[in-house]
């Protein structure tokens, strides 16, 4: 639905006005500031809108007639709204009579108002536009999932850097075994040594018993060699005997020689210093556990990235298969995006796109939207956004403080420039 035509009296600062927008693009009011062009638009939302849209004081000052408003639609439908209290009356095509609820199915409170869209806050844009699109349960449930792993990767992250950091901190032992050390263990090997160490003392005994007994041989030998006559037999006997036993001495000496007694020494002083060894050793094997819990929270921190990284794949897909006012419009952390960028980093005419674009599709029967104080847009961006209206067969009408080549008419002192003021309405002034 869209306007073809509106005639305007004694509203505001409008005395007599009577236009025709473009029907697809943009249809700008100029003239300085006081001449009446917002009230074109405020007089085009309460005409259309109802009473949540009229002025304070709709009657034009110093006018002793009441304010008249007639919009003709595309279809032919005719709005009028007459007297000081704005009586409606809407006529169908066909001559039937009907009213405000009629109008509401058709016409959108923001298109009326572009301007309250655009001052919406970024969060509330997006909430429209999820409500629009059909989204919004499923997108919220998406990101309340997707904030829930984050927070959890976020804190496993941290412990993981706490595990870490905490076992670099640690001391570490090298050339120790793994587990503590057993005092037991350590005495027993003790005890085998110095048993080890008896034994070779009982030979070394052994072989001086044997060196004593070889000097005795030798004195009885002495004695008895004066005696050798006598007792040859014997002394021939004590001869092989001593050269039995000093074979045996020399093979006894030999033995002994080989012998090496083991220190005692190293277990000692690991006995007198296993509290402290095991100290160290328990240092190790916390900085080991340490080690091992910090791999176990950045493995779990790494899978509910891959996590974070479906969840977000899920909200980009949902809202890529959504059918969108425009493409590359979406939505980011609660935030509407087009782009890629955030409302406060769009150009002007992007804003303007966007906003339209989502306000048409709120109500898809209403083909325009109002807009006022275009005066902040330079040239090419009106003309960028002209082009886009045209091309999306959307009408809007606005109001610039300007008397340049872009605006469509002049407003001044509450008549259409270059207008004669006596110009006649489609009505008798005063009468509908």
């Amino acid at each position: 639905m869209k306007i073809n035509t509106l005639e305007l009296e004694n509203i505001k600062r409008i005395k007599a006005v009577k236009l025709e927008p473009t029907e697809n693009g943009l249809t700008i009011i100029g003239g300085r500031n006081g001449q009446g062009k917002t009230s074109v638009i405020d007089a085009i939302a309460w005409t259309l809108g109802g009473n949540k849209f009229r002025p304070s004081d709709p009657q034009r000052e110093g006018s002793i007639v009441p304010p008249h408003l007639k919009i003709t639609l595309d279809n032919g439908m005719i709005v009028e709204r007459s007297g000081k209290n704005g009586a409606l009356k809407v006529t169908d095509p066909n001559g039937k009579k009907s009213g405000q609820q009629l109008l509401d199915s058709f016409i959108s409170e923001l298109a009326l108002d572009l301007p309250r869209f655009m001052n919406m806050s970024n969060k509330e844009k997006a909430n429209i536009l999820l409500r629009i699109i059909g989204v919004e349960d499923k997108l919220y449930e998406l990101e309340s999932k997707e904030n829930k792993i984050y927070n959890r990767r976020t804190e496993i992250g941290r412990i993981a850097d706490r595990k870490k950091k905490y076992a670099d901190e640690l001391p570490l032992h090298t050339g120790l075994p793994k587990e503590p050390i057993s005092a037991a263990e350590l005495i027993k090997q003790q005890q085998d040594i110095l048993a080890q160490n008896g034994e070779n003392q009982r030979k070394r005994e052994y072989v001086n018993r044997i060196e004593d007994r070889a000097n005795t041989i030798c004195r009885e030998k002495m004695l008895l060699k004066k005696e050798l006559d006598r007792l040859q037999k014997t002394f021939n006997a004590k001869d092989m005997e001593l050269t039995e036993t000093l074979a045996e001495l020399e093979t006894a000496k030999k033995t002994a020689m080989q012998l090496q007694d083991e220190s005692t020494a190293e277990l000692e002083k690991n006995i007198a210093e296993i509290d402290m060894l095991n100290r160290k050793i328990r240092e190790n094997m916390e900085r080991e556990k340490a080690e091992i819990d910090a791999e176990a929270y950045r493995k779990e921190y790494d899978d509910l990235t891959s996590q974070l990284e479906k969840v977000r794949q899920d909200k980009t897909d949902l809202l890529s298969n959504s059918d969108l006012p425009l493409p590359e419009l979406s939505v980011k952390d609660g935030l509407l995006t087009y782009k890629g960028y955030a409302w406060d980093n769009m150009s002007g005419s992007e804003q303007l796109k966007v906003a339209a674009a989502i306000v048409r599709k709120l109500n898809p029967k209403c083909g325009f939207v109002l807009l006022d104080k275009l005066e902040q847009m330079d040239i090419d961006t009106l003309s960028e956004f002209g082009k886009w209206l045209e091309k999306e067969g959307l009408q809007a009408i606005a109001t610039r403080v300007s008397a340049g080549d872009e605006c469509s008419v002049i407003i001044e002192d509450g008549y259409v420039k270059n207008e004669p003021a006596s110009a006649p309405l489609s009505w008798t002034p005063g009468k509908f």
